[in-house]
């Protein structure tokens, strides 16, 4: 209708039927794609048809899955599960992910499941889940996790998420929490966990502190 407008025309009765016939279509499809989605994520929580458990670090319990979503999820889990030793392995076999406790797996499952988490579940995970979305190449999951960053981001939580650019070598992420950090540079330092992170990151010290005195902070 708006195409319509802008080239002059007025749209006719028939034009409105047509297009709004057009969006209830664009609607109906997005729907059926949603409740496809909505089918393998009732797959994961009612343990359909599981085919492999995934164990976390720390001796936690396994979670069951689903091996074709987990292959199509991540390169590096398709490659664990294509090795000689997975193949030739019965069903419910175990890969084990060392980096997470179970609630952080649950969560890195449920995203690759649904493509989505809950505010309080990314708010909780985050950090788990962006060095795991690195470390097991899920680009998906990774930009989802810069985005809660981004939008989180205060006095509290930023040096946290510097380190978290840093190893996850998120450049953009690590360009604008540093310079949120040297516009709040009295407050960062002043607090009881700058001193811990000097320690773990003399090297991102540096740069922020650099940076800092470059800026003409105090």
């Amino acid at each position: 209708m708006v195409l319509l407008q802008l080239q002059g025309e007025i749209p006719t009765l028939d034009d409105c039927i047509r297009i709004w016939s057009e969006q209830m279509e664009i609607f109906n499809e997005q729907k059926e794609d949603l409740g496809f989605l909505r089918g393998i994520v009732a797959a994961f929580k009612e343990q359909i048809h599981t085919d492999i458990l995934v164990k976390p670090g720390s001796h936690g319990l396994p979670i069951p899955a689903h091996k074709f979503v987990l292959a199509t999820r991540s390169e590096i889990f398709k490659n664990m599960l294509e090795c000689d030793e997975c193949k030739a392995a019965p069903n419910n076999q175990t890969i084990t992910i060392p980096d997470l406790n179970h609630e952080e797996l649950s969560s890195l499952l449920e995203f690759l499941y649904s493509g989505t988490l809950p505010e309080q579940t990314i708010g909780r995970d985050v950090y788990a889940l962006s060095r795991a979305a690195d470390k097991y190449a899920i680009p998906h999951l990774l930009r989802y996790c810069e985005r809660y960053l981004l939008s989180s981001l205060n006095t509290s939580n930023a040096l946290e998420t510097l380190e978290i650019a840093d190893t996850c070598s998120n450049q953009a992420l690590k360009e604008t929490t540093l310079e949120f950090l040297v516009k709040n540079i009295e407050h960062v330092v002043t607090s009881p966990r700058f001193e811990a992170f000097v320690h773990r990151n003399p090297h991102l010290t540096v740069q922020l502190v650099s940076r800092a005195f470059a800026n003409g902070s105090k």
